[in-house]
């Protein structure tokens, strides 16, 4: 009978601890890349994964689909779930839902934990902090199906459902521009995600379009936390030189901008209008109430849960990127009656 391969033999054929090895084998980020290399190829040569997983106990394909998105109580992700879980049922599947809570480290281990269940496919919205892509890049040498939506990137290449958010922040910054608005700032997401560096591109267009000067200083950052999104409002609002128009990356930093409005003794929308993105149910029952850019949040999931199933059955198929339709939905925020 063949010997077992163990963490030892692979520690002392490479001359490491057993610890060392360990670590590498789950892919610790304390271990470098080149060490990690040199044992996962002793471990597939030496048969150390067969070992560890004979055929009686080789983890089996889920029937079940992972979804990562960075919070479910965002209106857009639980109707983006609701649209996952309809076309899952249809194709007699469940989904696990994850939260990554914007973290890149908890992302990538929810997305190691979900491959070594053995999920069927991964169906991702990025978390606020993500900007390295091994793990995803490691689904895609596994040929696990993997779905980005809303929040993406152009490093991985695989199937992905969005808006277009160069135009619909255009179209915001545009309507304020409409409105009589001449200092326009943005709240952005991290700068390192793509979605709202692609909002911010949509927004200086539609200034420089409108012939109103770029101001970099009417630009600011937030990590979606509360305490992050009041402080971006409260440098703008307390500059020298206050915004008399918000585009916000979403509802909640365009709410945080509202309270710091409030708080700055500002009139909404005379001194100042609002716009935000993904047009929660609440922005209706505000004082008064928030305009924003409605996503089709459902139809983002079921086109997204569409894409993976066609991704399973056929894997040598074009990748494909899906824009869907936004709209502005006008409300009190930037309703000032003044033209000009």
């Amino acid at each position: 009978m063949k010997k077992k391969t163990t963490l030892l033999d692979l520690a002392n054929a490479l001359g490491i601890s057993t610890s060392t090895v360990s670590r590498a084998l789950q892919n610790n980020p304390r271990i470098s890349k080149s060490v990690r290399e040199k044992v996962l190829d002793l471990a597939n040569e030496l048969d150390y994964f067969s070992n560890k997983f004979p055929d009686a106990i080789a983890p089996k394909k889920l029937n079940a689909i992972g979804v990562i998105v960075p919070k479910i109580s965002y209106h857009l992700y639980a109707m983006a779930i609701s649209g996952i879980e309809k076309v899952a049922e249809e194709n007699g599947m469940h989904i696990i839902i994850c939260q990554s809570d914007e973290s890149y480290q908890r992302e990538k281990s929810l997305t190691k934990e979900l491959l070594d269940i053995g999920v069927s496919g991964l169906i991702v919205s990025l978390a606020g902090e993500t900007k390295q892509f091994d793990h995803f890049l490691e689904l895609k040498e596994k040929n696990i199906p993997l779905v980005f939506f809303n929040r993406q990137c152009d490093e991985v290449e695989t199937d992905k459902v969005v808006i277009d958010n160069f135009k619909a922040s255009y179209d915001a910054t545009e309507h304020l521009a409409s409105i009589g608005c001449k200092r326009i700032a943005y709240i952005g997401g991290p700068k390192i995600l793509q979605i709202s560096n692609t909002r911010l591109q949509g927004y200086k267009q539609a200034l420089i379009d409108a012939n109103i000067k770029v101001d970099e200083k009417q630009i600011e950052y937030c990590n979606f936390t509360r305490e992050s999104n009041l402080s971006a409002a409260r440098k703008l609002l307390y500059s020298p030189n206050p915004p008399e128009g918000i585009i916000a990356f979403s509802d909640q930093v365009a709410i945080a901008a509202m309270l710091a409005a409030k708080e700055r003794g500002l009139n909404i929308p005379e001194d100042l209008a609002i716009i935000g993105f993904n047009n929660e149910p609440v922005n209706e029952l505000l004082e008064p109430s928030l305009t924003s850019i409605d996503q089709p949040a459902y139809a983002m999931g079921y086109e997204s849960a569409q894409l993976i199933f066609e991704r399973i059955k056929n894997q040598s198929k074009p990748h494909t990127q899906k824009v869907l339709k936004s709209e502005l939905i006008i409300r009190n925020s930037t309703n000032k009656n003044k033209l000009k």
